[in-house]
């Protein structure tokens, strides 16, 4: 009897999928879903028009995908990959984040010039936030006091209070900023710059400048060389930056802020995401359509996985 109960508590707390990531493919208006111990896709889910961003709710029930060219904000099974409803976005939906309450997604809209909240519960606008010029990048502080946008023309970070759902400060960076992330302590926020060529560190406590990363690749124009997406280690001792059209992965040290390495990738190379032991690095490269997989240890592309046409964003399922 103990071993029949022992087994039927295993079978709800085990899951009953392996390790994914989940690629969003604008072009093709699907999800491609790579299987992180075989390195192989094993879905291909369609979606709403142009999918870009996608995140997961925190027990990975329900999986979030801004739908552009819909404008919409797609909820979707991700064990059925059955759209369950749509959420009211405001135009464009490009990049959002899930507030660690959970329940409320900030969203840039970039052809409103405005950040939409939308309550996932009540399926409702909450609050639009006027911003700067084509907005993209969306960030919450660990503590959910703070939510950033990135305007891509303003070439700003606005700084947006979450309880007043104002904004308390705006701060320029380089041009057209794609990306932003808090560090997990959140003491610093980091914003990247396409046409700029930099990644801008602020001290978040003050917003003021701490540090300014730029890159250079070997063999390759200054012009190609543009971060967009970027993700910490889990020690936040280093970070991976997407160098978009340069094809290449920086490895910088997030503590000197100094280029470490440079790994060459796919095509056009754009987010990315690490699988659930940190071990693996799974880059979305546009051009080639396919996603570079990084053996993070070592700092070496493994394999290329074919995807959908024009891969965008990139999200782990444990």
């Amino acid at each position: 009897m103990k071993h029949l109960l022992f087994t039927a508590a295993l079978s709800l707390t085990t899951p009953l999928h392996a390790a994914e990531i989940w690629v969003t493919n604008e072009k093709d208006d699907t999800i491609s879903v790579i299987d992180v111990d075989t390195l192989e896709v094993t879905r291909t889910i369609p979606t709403g028009e142009r999918p870009r961003g996608i995140t997961f709710s925190k027990d990975y029930s329900r999986v979030y995908i801004c739908a552009s060219d819909s404008d919409t904000v797609q909820v979707m099974d991700p064990n059925t990959g059955q759209i369950l409803h749509d959420l009211p976005s405001g135009e464009d939906p490009e990049q959002f984040v899930l507030h660690p309450n959970d329940r409320h997604l900030y969203i840039a809209n970039e052809d409103d010039a405005v950040t939409t909240v939308v309550d996932t519960e009540s399926r409702k606008v909450i609050a639009q936030i006027n911003v700067g010029i084509e907005p993209e990048g969306m960030a919450v502080s660990p503590d959910g006091k703070i939510a950033i946008t990135t305007s891509e023309t303003t070439n700003m970070a606005h700084w947006i209070d979450t309880e007043t759902r104002e904004l308390f400060a705006n701060t320029l960076v380089d041009s057209r900023p794609r990306h932003a992330e808090f560090t997990a302590g959140g003491s610093e926020l980091w914003v990247s710059s396409e046409i700029g060529g930099t990644i801008t560190v602020f001290d978040t406590a003050n917003q003021s400048e701490k540090a300014k990363i730029e890159f250079a690749v070997k063999g390759v124009h200054p012009d190609r060389v543009q971060p967009v997406g970027f993700e910490f280690t889990e020690d936040e001792k280093t970070a991976f930056v997407a160098l978009g059209p340069s094809n290449h992965v920086a490895v910088v040290n997030a503590e000197t802020f100094e280029v470490e390495d440079y790994i060459l990738v796919g095509r056009r190379v754009w987010h990315m995401d690490f699988s659930p032991d940190k071990s693996l690095l799974f880059t979305t490269n546009g051009v080639s359509g396919d996603v570079t997989v990084i053996d993070v240890a070592s700092r070496e592309a493994l394999k290329s996985v074919k995807v959908g046409r024009f891969p965008w964003g990139a999200a782990m399922r444990p």
